[in-house]
């Protein structure tokens, strides 16, 4: 007798939902599993789960697409069109929202951070050390996280919990941080203690540095879990869409707190706090807090508890040094390869996105230093505040040029996988994916691209925006490819540093690196999570498990980043130490030789890319009745 389930009722879909809702006997009832293996481990073929990566069991007279060959990219493809059924724009935007106020968190740390820091007395020296938390957290918190959301089994899902856990400490931490002032005088005034002392002004610096160690512990936290959660709820063929919109979003972050930066908010907004890094904090607090809110509510997770428990051994801290090397070890040949390009790819983006400012700002004082060889430090503080609007500008053009960037590129990029289609094809619909059809069928394109725009009112009107759409796309311009480019394009502009003098050029090449930027948020991203999401749908539709899942892997992938910000940072300290000139000196190009060394890494990481498999555009082959398009990896650019 067939023990497993017939196929899962389907629910209507409403707005924002995954369109899935598990057969429970009650909304409360645990899980339910089935006999146990002989291997003794229960059986996955009662998991009926809500998840739109997810088909209905099928029984035994039903084609396996395992069984018939059929390679695993393929998989949510053949499985049918409503179980992998193509999300609309909407529902990519509301799940990808609250990485908007994460990175909005980001921008007032780092934007802010430092001055405000510099202004409770801490040293530049011991700065430097305070911000080489941030990747020393990421490097241990994300992978401890990854793994702990992978083994939650909360009525509320996975990757819930973590947010809004991770959220809710960050809101504390920001908040505690920007009053710090306040705070330690408030308590050390009750001992009687002088708010001008040298105690507590140390104590001051202490209790600051302690919050920034937790903030980024807490926004790592948060992040590990929003990443896991976009590839969780977005279908294989979508993965690169909904990481273009996590790039837009991340643009529109970006661009919001540099505009933040600029205006004069305790004057606007007097209520929130009478500096600008109180009123930053507290617009952070609610940004974060609204958009996390916004994802979790509207966006259904799987219910965590259909899976089997996960063993004990995986849940101690002590296990997770062991099961984060083991998992680095298991790593699919191509998110390795992803981690490798993204290791280098680091050490060049790191001294861009920290010193670009202090480069255009001192191309902006030296004509000032050379006219005026005796200015006293108070007129050298005034021309390095004017320097620093500048430079703050020319992050405003990057942010400005990399959303537009990621607005655009999914309209010329080729996507690797197709929109599913249904069982049943016309002869004309049969190459309807085909990019080299006779008959000029347009190439195949992004499943959201034309939900940008409303639905036409019939089938020939859709054919008709899909040729339209279909002719911005490059025909050879796949994902792995833009990505190669993005280094290279670079890797020419840290080269152009030579050549550059005034602010004004400076500034139009941190506009022109923007759009390899939007290529670093978005392809290396969509790459893993595509490989995430299609190792995990193959793996419950042969009834395995799926050992690493994304929790985990976008853990170490998040280690390929934070790793090598710590060998820039000690790089580019040894180049400050030979290179630097005196603060008042004009013509000090220090930090024009650290985004310089970056380029150099660049071109590592674009002959690393040429390394990643070409996820089918190159050959492709039709499928045997069902008119499916089997494509075949290439190594070639």
């Amino acid at each position: 007798m067939d023990s497993r389930l017939p196929p899962q009722r389907i629910s209507k879909e409403l707005p924002f939902h995954n369109g899935w809702e598990a057969e429970r006997t009650h909304p409360d009832a645990p899980p339910r599993y089935s006999k146990s293996d002989s291997r003794g481990k229960p059986s996955l073929d009662l998991l009926n789960e809500a998840s739109p990566l997810l088909s209905p069991q099928r029984r035994d007279d039903d084609e396996s697409p395992i069984a018939s060959g059929t390679p695993a990219d393929e998989l949510d493809i053949l499985d049918g069109e409503e179980q992998a059924k193509s999300k609309s724009h909407w529902y990519l935007f509301v799940l990808t929202l609250s990485i908007g106020g994460l990175q909005i968190a980001w921008a007032t740390e780092i934007s802010n951070g430092s001055p405000y820091l510099l202004s409770l007395g801490l040293s530049k020296s011991i700065l430097a050390i305070v911000w080489i938390i941030g990747p020393l957290s990421g490097v241990i918190v994300q992978p401890y996280i990854g793994i702990r959301s992978d083994n939650c089994r909360n009525k509320f899902g996975k990757r819930k919990p973590f947010m809004v856990g991770g959220a809710a400490a960050t809101l504390v931490s920001f908040l505690a941080l920007a009053w710090t002032r306040e705070i330690v005088h408030g308590l050390l005034g009750l001992f009687g203690a002088d708010p001008e002392s040298q105690f507590v002004k140390v104590a001051s610096i202490c209790f600051a540095i302690g919050w920034v160690c937790l903030l980024d512990v807490s926004i790592n936290t948060v992040q590990a879990g929003i990443r896991a959660f976009i590839v969780d709820n977005a279908p294989t063929h979508q993965q690169e869409d909904a990481n273009a919109w996590a790039g837009v979003i991340l643009g529109i972050g970006s661009i919001s707190g540099y505009l933040s930066g600029y205006v004069n908010l305790p004057k606007i907004l007097p209520f929130f706090g009478n500096t600008q890094f109180k009123v930053l904090s507290v617009i952070t607090c609610i940004a974060l807090g609204g958009t996390v809110l916004i994802s979790c509510i509207f966006v259904t997770e799987r219910d965590p508890r259909h899976d089997a428990p996960p063993s004990a051994e995986e849940i101690g801290v002590i296990a997770f040094f062991k099961q984060t090397y083991k998992s680095a070890r298991r790593l699919s040949p191509q998110i390795r390869k992803v981690c490798e390009v993204q290791f280098f790819n680091w050490i060049g983006w790191f001294p861009f996105l920290f010193y670009i400012t202090t480069y255009i700002g001192q191309l902006h004082v030296n004509p000032v230093f050379r006219a005026n060889p005796d200015m006293s430090p108070a007129q050298i503080d005034e021309a390095w505040e004017s320097a620093t609007r500048v430079g703050s500008f020319a992050l405003l053009v990057f942010a400005v040029t990399s959303f537009s960037s990621n607005m655009l590129l999914p309209f010329l990029v080729v996507p690797t996988y197709h929109a599913p289609s249904s069982r049943t094809h016309t002869p004309a619909h049969r190459g309807c994916n085909h990019p080299s059809t006779p008959s000029g069928t347009p190439l195949p394109m992004s499943a959201s691209m034309t939900s940008f725009f409303p639905p036409p009112p019939d089938e020939a009107s859709h054919s008709h925006l899909t040729r339209l759409l279909s002719l911005l796309q490059i025909p050879w311009l796949t994902l792995r490819r833009a990505w190669f480019l993005s280094h290279l394009l670079f890797a020419l502009c840290m080269g152009l540093t030579f050549f550059i003098t005034t602010p004004l050029a400076a500034t139009i090449l941190a506009g022109v690196v923007g759009l390899s930027w939007a290529l670093s948020l978005w392809a290396p991203f969509a790459l893993i999570s595509a490989e995430i999401s299609k190792r995990d749908a193959q793996a419950r539709k042969t009834g395995g498990v799926n050992d690493d899942q994304a929790g985990v892997v976008l853990g170490l992938h998040n280690v390929a980043i934070s790793a090598p910000q710590i060998l820039a940072t000690l790089v580019s300290s040894a180049i400050f130490r030979i290179a630097q000139k005196g603060r008042g000196e004009p013509g000090d190009d220090s930090v024009g030789w650290v985004m310089r060394f970056g380029g150099l890494a660049a071109l590592v990481a674009a002959y690393m890319t040429t390394r990643l498999r070409e996820e089918g555009a190159d050959k492709e082959v039709k499928g045997k009745e069902n008119g499916v398009i089997e494509r075949r990896g290439s190594d070639s650019v």
